[in-house]
């Protein structure tokens, strides 16, 4: 149950990570209030009225019939950096990094002997548990 347990929360962390860092572009292209076409890798298609703008004849020339149609474009953005460099840290930083790492590995360093100083001795016999007898139990 618990490596089903680890499997699942790796996987799932994958995606966050994965999800987290993918940026990607939704382009909707809209006539009125309804939305005509929508892509997520290239640009939307038009509807073809935009083609059809006419220019007024009257005095002004530069009047135009304003268009029904309009485009939106959605962008969501992944996050860039995930690793820090160790060289963005002030030098105080890099110290304590330095020093904890050093410590810390030298936590671990085994023992030069292999003796096993209580090997010859036989384990005292139990004949009755004195503490279950007594009922004095340490919390």
């Amino acid at each position: 149950m618990k490596k089903v347990f680890h499997k699942i929360m790796s996987i799932s962390m994958a995606f966050v990570v994965l999800f987290s860092t993918m940026s990607f572009t939704i382009d909707m292209h809209y006539c009125g209030d309804a939305i005509i076409d929508y892509s997520f890798f290239h640009k939307a298609e038009n509807c073809g009225m935009e083609k059809e703008q006419v220019t007024s004849t009257c005095e002004n020339p530069e009047m135009k019939k304003k268009s029904c149609c309009s485009d939106q474009q959605i962008i969501i953005e992944g996050q860039e950096d995930l690793k820090n460099n160790f060289t963005t840290l002030t030098f105080e930083q890099q110290v304590f990094v330095a020093s904890f790492v050093y410590s810390y590995i030298n936590l671990f360093e085994g023992t030069a002997s292999k003796d096993v100083p209580y090997k010859e001795y036989p384990p005292p016999f139990v004949k009755r548990d004195i503490q279950v007898l007594h009922q004095t139990f340490l919390i």
